[in-house]
């Protein structure tokens, strides 16, 4: 039985090593679809377990790990932003304020699932025009839910954080471990 991460995300690449176990990345391919009716914690597990499901349909023998990130600011989802000017708009939102990122995960193996979610808060710093502009250039706002990654050049706006750190990365891995230890 291996360890199969549904995402591409090369932050969650990164992570999984942590847990010192064999695995294997597949994309999940599909389409997230936010379903208006229900809430962000909802909507994020949801999200995850789609993710999840869909690589378990042909890795049945497998444990997967589904996951899915969502920055909320005054009841506003800011996704991955679409264009430069997108993301300007995004991190003009977060300049000076704080937000809240929520982690959605998903586990799945044969006969059993398990959907949770982490959630972080993070506040800002003001943000220039110039420091906005600077860090759009970087390319990285562009693959990253708020149009931020707090792991590079983003983190110099972070002001604070309240919560676990790798909530905001996308992958809460002392959760994602202690749930893991359950399937042993």
């Amino acid at each position: 039985m291996k360890l199969i991460l549904a995402s591409n995300s090369p932050r969650r690449q990164e992570l999984i090593k942590l847990l010192d176990v064999e695995y294997e990345s597949i994309s999940p391919n599909i389409e997230e679809i936010n379903d208006p009716s229900l809430s962000h914690e909802e909507l994020v597990v949801d999200l995850a377990f789609q993710k999840a499901l869909a690589v378990f349909k042909n890795r049945k023998d497998d444990i997967v790990l589904g996951f899915d990130t969502l920055v909320i600011i005054d009841d506003l989802i800011l996704g991955k932003p679409k264009s430069e000017e997108e993301a300007k708009h995004f991190l003009e939102i977060l300049s000076g304020k704080t937000h809240k990122v929520l982690t959605g995960c998903a586990i799945i193996k044969k006969g059993y699932s398990r959907s949770f979610y982490t959630q972080s808060q993070v506040t800002f710093w003001d943000l220039t025009s110039q420091e906005i502009e600077d860090y759009i250039k970087t390319k990285e706002p562009m693959d990253k839910a708020g149009a931020y990654g707090i792991q590079d050049h983003g983190a110099r706006f972070v002001k604070s954080i309240s919560g676990d750190y790798f909530t905001i990365v996308g992958f809460p891995i002392s959760k994602v471990y202690q749930e893991l230890k359950k399937l042993r």
